[in-house]
């Protein structure tokens, strides 16, 4: 039999699962609050730059803060620049367009990314992956309504890429961080993932979008980065951390596939977002596909 204290950690590490899938399920519609009040690589640049503050105090606090080893620095910037810089651009470009709760069906599609990189990194991929991937690309096809698609449309059609195009970034982000032999934790080194991304990313601003702004003014914007920045960042990926260390993978990666169901529900209740048959069997497919990827995968 189990002991009380294995008993007691297993309970808090799926309070900690469902604590990091609300958080980030409720960011997309948040995301769109704060776009309100904002242009999205400037609102990237500020939510990351909150996020590092509030990483460092955080490990200050924990009395964990120190700077990386030499090994762990290839993964601090990697993740640095494609799951967190290209991520939260990428995506907010393509909320500015994109209902909040479609939009983070499409950009946690980064399992189904992960089948063809780990092809072309060389690795044996099993049939049952690939049917995965099937799945979900029909899946995409169903959220994205050809029929109904206005394709004259750019701006609808340029942001559906970007969120395909962020869950892409995340899968190299997520490639990498599979084969680096980890000297420190990944909460450790958050606060300088952060800290890259937050440069990266304000070069972005200034450079791809010269008048964009950040409307301190709005109570909007405050929402926006006191939430997705000073809260549901750090804080669910410390959930998330937590979460990896203490359960079987299978059953973390399996249990964040409620992020995105998380994502629409919020969606519906905070900004209206319709319920549609295409985002129900879309939304379905999509995670249906991913699950058998994480399945196998993980085998």
């Amino acid at each position: 039999m189990r002991s009380f204290a294995s008993r007691r950690t297993t309970k808090v590490a799926y309070l900690q699962l469902a604590l990091s899938v609300i958080l980030f399920g409720l960011a997309w519609p948040v995301i769109k609050i704060g776009l309100g009040a904002s242009t999205p690589v400037w609102l990237a640049a500020g939510r990351a730059t909150t996020s590092a503050l509030t990483a460092f105090a955080l490990l200050a606090v924990l009395r964990r803060l120190h700077w990386p080893q030499r090994a762990d620095w290839p993964i601090v910037l990697s993740v640095g620049a494609f799951q967190l810089t290209l991520f939260f651009a990428f995506s907010n470009l393509g909320v500015q367009s994109v209902p909040p709760g479609r939009s983070g069906v499409l950009a946690y599609t980064a399992m189904l990314w992960m089948v063809p990189l780990s092809l072309l990194a060389g690795e044996r991929v099993g049939r049952r992956a690939l049917l995965g991937v099937l799945l979900g690309l029909a899946g995409i096809v169903v959220l994205v309504d050809p029929t109904r698609f206005d394709w004259r449309d750019r701006a609808v059609i340029e942001g559906h890429g970007w969120l395909l195009l962020s869950g892409f970034s995340w899968a190299l982000a997520i490639l990498h961080a599979r084969r680096h032999r980890w000297r420190g934790t990944p909460l450790d080194v958050l606060p300088w993932q952060m800290s890259v991304a937050t440069v990266l990313l304000w070069a972005l601003a200034l450079a791809f979008e010269p008048r964009g702004h950040l409307d301190f003014g709005h109570p909007d914007l405050w929402i926006a980065l006191l939430y997705i920045g000073a809260f549901a960042g750090p804080v669910g990926t410390w959930a998330a951390v937590s979460v990896a260390r203490a359960l079987p993978p299978i059953t973390g990666a399996l249990g964040m596939l409620g992020t995105p169901l998380i994502a629409i529900a919020s969606s519906v209740v905070l900004v209206g977002e319709p319920v549609t048959w295409p985002l129900v069997l879309g939304t379905m497919l999509v995670i249906a596909g991913i699950a058998i990827v994480i399945v196998e995968r993980t085998k």
